[in-house]
């Protein structure tokens, strides 16, 4: 039989005999595309690493006498212009350089998103070459650190104690019995508010680092290969290091005003000076949210510790006030990125989206499939952020996304384990006999990393516990795609699940999409190892019997497809909001200060409060975030393509039967479910040995991931941190915060 040439080229796309000159000249044109914007991204990243090396020195000189009395009055001399008065110099020198980075930063991610595909997935000889430093170092006490995150905590150290060592000098200098009886103090008490001032001042350092890694939407984490999610750890040893310094900060002077009999001096609030009743309540909010976040209070009481943490607001406001204008731009731009991202995140969580299906499995494990955009995309191993308000209006819960946006262009999907009081409650609505038809959902993201390198590998092993095995599925899910059409070579992949129960097997069912994906499973080269570790045998055959139901549920007009909250172009549409809006914030400040604040000062001899300084300071910051944000995206909404916003995802009739168990003699239902069960071992009472597991594979690039319970994210580190283990390439992918 005579098959067209048109049926046959989808088949072998990329062989050379089948391509016509025009699709090669296409080719051509697409690879030297490719090879410009890599450039242009080299280039950018240049730029970037240049403003952040000058502004790490600025902090490394900040604390000598070269700075204080000889570059800051020369620079303070430049800048303290009428419309900008004496925080024009900290806003060039702190402020300015960090929004320049995240605006180059978003420029830098739509020329990476733009490239090809492939060119986000093939390897890198020199991000090869950094594997040795990505290697773990130390496994306990910090948790997983590799030998790049050791070096920068050692050299962020050293930036303190250097810091902190030469206040001291330059300060102690001046302390003189002398200089202090005229003040009726004693040597000690001087001294020791001198101590309690530096220590704030060293504060400020991680304050102002402190925002950086939870705001999720950023373009300064991405540019320097780091997310959100895994960037949490950082939040957690700057919050610490924080807290811990502003409250020796706080003691230093409670115990300085009573010995010099000056307690009164807590309820002080200067109208031209620091005030000291505003720090008092900043830090009170600061040891609110630090008393929640200490693992044994936030994991039984995790409720607490998210309300507890929005005392931010508190504490930031009562910064301000506390320290003033000026000084208050130094912690400013990692604040102000934050805010944007916060307020973006509010406008996308308005709307409720479009919620197809859920797959109930029978270890109380949901998968939620929702509408999409195609114009919607991401990378595996990404997270969302869930709201139900029939549950809670104010909980918002992070999950993976188990789905691919390649394999699956109009759906994205995401696990939920049973193991809170929220997801039990949301798997009780879903699996009663009286369940809703519709349910109102919110999200937010998705967030994940701006490029991965899976294909760099020639074998990848993943090695899972429970529920960690989700962002492996989209990683499965990708490569399932990769092989039907990639000219890279798909690394061959090996899967160790570790499970309780025999009814957390059901969670493997979730690896092939809700449609079946019956034409990207052969050609996947996997292997799966399953351990249930509370059994020691099958389950008898009517336990077996339990189906994985499927729940499809009602359109509604207000729902609709999740869309890019600021479309095709975010990324640009983002670093537009963040210029623009500092912008705008820049005139409404200099016309305040130069037509009120300014006039003012010259006619009186008080200067004016540093108070309502700062009210106009944080409104105006607030008031040009609110309008260039609303105003991106409802430009964006108005120009989204109706057709993909108001798509409906008519499945329901093509739903298939994932009813089938491991090792059992029963008939396979379809392609996909015999593929799967064919590809996997169950291994009962008993769990992997991950040491010769590991050591087995003598691939020269070998990429181990672990997600899971800390015990066996740290097995495997300390496996892959060993001499022997050259060849294997650890990451760890945690949530368990």
């Amino acid at each position: 039989m005579l098959i067209p040439p048109n049926i046959l080229r989808p088949l072998n796309l990329f062989h050379p005999s089948i391509l016509t000159a025009r699709e090669r000249e296409r080719m051509a044109a697409s690879g030297t595309a490719q090879e410009k914007n890599k450039g242009i991204q080299k280039a950018i990243f240049a730029v970037a690493i240049i403003i952040c090396i000058g502004y790490a020195f600025i902090w490394v000189m900040l604390p000598t006498k070269l700075y204080r009395e000889s570059w800051l009055p020369k620079i303070r001399a430049q800048t303290n212009s009428t419309y900008f008065g004496t925080q024009g110099a900290t806003m060039l020198l702190y402020t300015f350089p960090v929004l320049l980075v995240a605006a180059l930063g978003c420029v830098y991610l739509h020329v990476g998103r733009n490239s090809s595909h492939s060119s986000t997935y093939k390897g890198d000889e020199k991000k090869q070459g950094l594997s040795e430093w990505k290697r773990p170092v130390i496994v306990k006490v910090l948790g997983i650190v590799s030998w790049i995150e050791l070096a920068f905590l050692v050299m962020f150290i050293a930036l303190l104690v250097w810091s902190f060592s030469n206040y001291l000098s330059v300060s102690f200098a001046t302390i003189t019995p002398k200089s202090t009886g005229k003040r009726g103090e004693k040597v000690w008490q001087a001294k020791l508010e001198a101590v309690g001032l530096r220590l704030g001042l060293v504060g400020n350092i991680c304050l102002s680092l402190l925002f950086f890694p939870v705001t999720r939407g950023s373009s300064v984490l991405p540019l320097f290969g780091l997310t959100s999610e895994a960037s949490v750890k950082y939040h957690i040893w700057l919050g610490h290091i924080t807290m811990a310094l502003f409250t020796a900060h706080g003691l230093c002077y409670i115990i300085f005003w009573t010995a010099t009999h000056h307690i009164s001096q807590m309820l002080e609030w200067a109208n031209a000076d620091i005030s000291n009743l505003a720090g008092e309540i900043s830090l009170a909010a600061g040891l609110g949210m630090w008393a929640t976040t200490f693992p044994s209070i936030r994991r039984k009481m995790f409720e607490l510790f998210f309300y507890t943490h929005y005392l931010y607001i508190l504490f930031v406001i009562f910064f301000v006030f506390h320290v003033g204008i000026s000084y208050s731009c130094i912690m400013l731009p990692g604040f102000y990125l934050f805010l944007v991202d916060r307020y973006l995140r509010f406008l996308q969580s308005r709307k409720h989206v479009r919620l197809v299906s859920a797959r109930l499995l029978p270890c109380e494990t949901i998968e939620l499939n929702f509408s999409k955009s195609q114009g919607l995309m991401y990378t595996p191993t990404s997270i969302m952020f869930v709201n139900v308000p029939g549950i809670s209006k104010l909980q918002w819960h992070p999950f993976t996304i188990t789905s691919s946006s390649s394999l699956e262009a109009k759906q994205v999907s995401v696990m939920i384990k049973g193991d809170g009081s929220w997801s039990k409650k949301l798997y009780q609505i879903l699996s009663s006999s009286n369940s809703p038809d519709r349910l109102d959902v919110s999200v937010e993201g998705p967030y994940g990393p701006a490029s991965t390198h899976f294909l760099r590998h020639d074998l990848l092993v993943m090695v899972s516990g429970g529920s960690g095995i989700t962002p492996f599925f989209s990683i499965i899910r990708e490569l399932m795609h990769k092989s039907q059409s990639s000219e890279s070579k798909i690394p061959q992949v090996v899967l160790i699940s570790v499970f309780k129960n025999s009814s957390d097997l059901t969670m493997l069912d979730l690896i092939l999409p809700i449609s079946g994906a019956q034409s990207e499973v052969s050609k996947l080269r996997i292997q799966m190892e399953a351990y249930v570790t509370r059994e020691k045998q099958p389950p008898a055959l009517e336990n077996k019997k339990k189906n994985v139901q499927i729940k499809w549920f009602k359109s509604n007009h207000a729902d609709q497809p999740m869309t890019p909250i600021l479309g095709q172009n975010n990324w640009l549409w983002l670093g537009a909001i963040i210029s623009s809006s500092f912008i705008l914030f820049l005139i409404l400040l200099g016309l305040i200060t130069g037509y009120h604040i300014y006039p003012i000062n010259q006619k009186t001899d008080n200067n004016y409060p540093y108070w309502k300084k700062a009210v106009f300071f944080m409104l105006f910051i607030c008031i040009c975030i609110v309008i260039t944000a609303t105003a991106g995206f409802l430009w964006n909404k108005r120009n989204i393509n109706a057709k993909e916003a108001k798509q409906i995802q008519n499945i329901a009739g093509a739903s298939p039967n994932f009813q089938w168990s491991y090792n059992a003699e029963r008939e396979m239902e379809s392609l996909p479910q015999q593929w799967l069960a064919q590809h996997t071992n169950v291994h009962y009472g008993q769990r992997p040995d991950l040491k010769r597991m590991l050591f087995e594979h003598k691939e020269e690039s070998v990429g181990v991931l672990v997600c899971g319970p800390k015990k066996l994210r740290h097995d495997v580190a300390n496996i892959c941190a060993s001499d022997s283990s050259a060849n294997l390439h650890f990451e760890s992918i945690s949530f368990s915060w």
